[in-house]
């Protein structure tokens, strides 16, 4: 991250944040931000100018790192506290978000599913794999005409004898076109029920999206599902209906809570070092009052996301955390993190907009980062409901 000016502080250290960690949490966080510095951090704008990530033997190294299904107990995984895994994000997103979607949908997503719903057989079976980044994995809930309404969606899974066999297409699907392993959300004749699919399986594809302008360095397809043939054993056991994809929505919700601050975070201490060394009409720019208004006010929402993903996260650890708390944490941390980078690119004028500088990545980023995992136009809904009790959503 950007270096420190003298007695500068940043917007963590005014709020005291390290007072509130572990050492244990301190040293996780400190780990993971050491290997973002040397190992990414250096071609990070290379990869997002050219819409290109060596995913693979990204994940192989996040599995050394010991981050991927890192909050998950056994086969393999790390067994850390919530609040460690949400640093581990807010680190991996101070470099890219693209990078933090990479462990994201690994962990929270895909592992999680079979680790809280898959039998004991699919559990041994990929979780180990998973952990250490031999085997990646993907989650196929979204599709073309139905986001934030998964309830509609058209997948099917149709009873053949034994089998099941599975026709549909998934859209916007992170890790989808490297993935060894799909987790498929499909409807059936007895409700929404999920899929274990090996890639390799006869009928299924993925074709990369390309064109895009945000999350360029991650992979984002589209599955088609052309009559998937798959055992009965294929069938996560333990999730029926939409509860079961929504969990883990809400685990890998969890993580963008801290992960929003970390692309934040980096944001502003580029602008805060920019405004120090960047000399206008005889003085540093930082040493004007519009600048330091900008400045404290963005630490100010930087400190108070910080202090709720905390709660947030101390409320996880103690299994007291409602879905709609977790809105809370993605509603506010997001919208403030997206605020808060195209602040810093107007600090940093034209150079804002240049790969030089991560800002307007970050922007572009967190402009997907807003939409995925519950817009917050329907996280603004699930909390005026807890409000109210009434639904809005239709």
């Amino acid at each position: 991250m950007a270096k420190d000016h003298g007695k500068a502080a940043s917007a963590f250290e005014l709020f005291a944040i390290d007072k509130l960690l572990s050492e244990e949490e301190r040293a996780i966080r400190d780990t993971v931000r050491k290997f973002g510095e040397q190992a990414l951090r250096p071609q990070i704008a290379e990869w997002f100018e050219t819409a290109t990530l060596p995913a693979r033997e990204l994940a192989r190294e996040l599995g050394k790192l010991g981050v991927l299904g890192m909050h998950l107990e056994g086969y393999g995984c790390a067994g850390t506290n919530a609040v460690s895994y949400g640093l581990a994000c807010l680190e991996l997103e101070a470099v890219d978000s693209g990078i933090r979607s990479l462990v994201s949908v690994q962990g929270s997503l895909a592992m999680y599913a079979i680790w809280a719903f898959g039998s004991e057989e699919q559990k041994q079976e990929w979780l180990p794999r998973m952990a250490t980044g031999e085997a990646i994995g993907c989650f196929g809930l979204t599709e073309p005409d139905y986001g934030s309404n998964p309830a509609g969606m058209r997948t099917f899974a149709k009873r053949d004898g034994g089998d099941w066999v599975i026709n549909g297409t998934k859209m916007w699907i992170t890790n989808g076109s490297i993935a060894d392993v799909a987790i498929v959300w499909a409807r059936t004749d007895d409700g929404i029920r999920g899929f274990v699919v090996p890639t390799d399986t006869a009928g299924f594809s993925a074709r990369e999206i390309k064109h895009k302008m945000s999350l360029r360095a991650s992979v984002t397809s589209e599955l088609v599902l052309d009559g998937v043939r798959l055992p009965a054993s294929a069938v996560l056991p333990g999730a029926r209906g939409l509860s079961g994809p929504l969990s883990c929505l809400n685990e890998a919700r969890f993580g963008i809570v801290f992960g929003a601050l970390g692309a934040a975070y980096d944001c502003l201490q580029t602008a805060t070092s920019y405004a120090m060394d960047r000399e206008v009409f005889g003085k540093p720019l930082a040493a004007y009052q519009l600048t330091q208004e900008k400045l404290a006010n963005m630490a100010l929402e930087l400190g108070k996301g910080m202090l709720l993903a905390l709660h947030l996260g101390r409320l996880k650890d103690d299994h007291r955390l409602a879905p709609e708390q977790i809105s809370l944490g993605k509603l506010n941390n997001v919208r403030e993190a997206l605020w808060v980078a195209r602040e810093c690119r107007t600090i940093l004028g034209a150079n804002g907009i240049t790969l030089e500088y991560p800002v307007i990545r970050h922007a572009n980023n967190l402009e997907s980062v807003l939409t995925y995992e519950g817009t917050s136009e329907i996280h603004t809904l699930v909390v005026g409901k807890a409000l109210t009790g009434l639904a809005a959503f239709a």
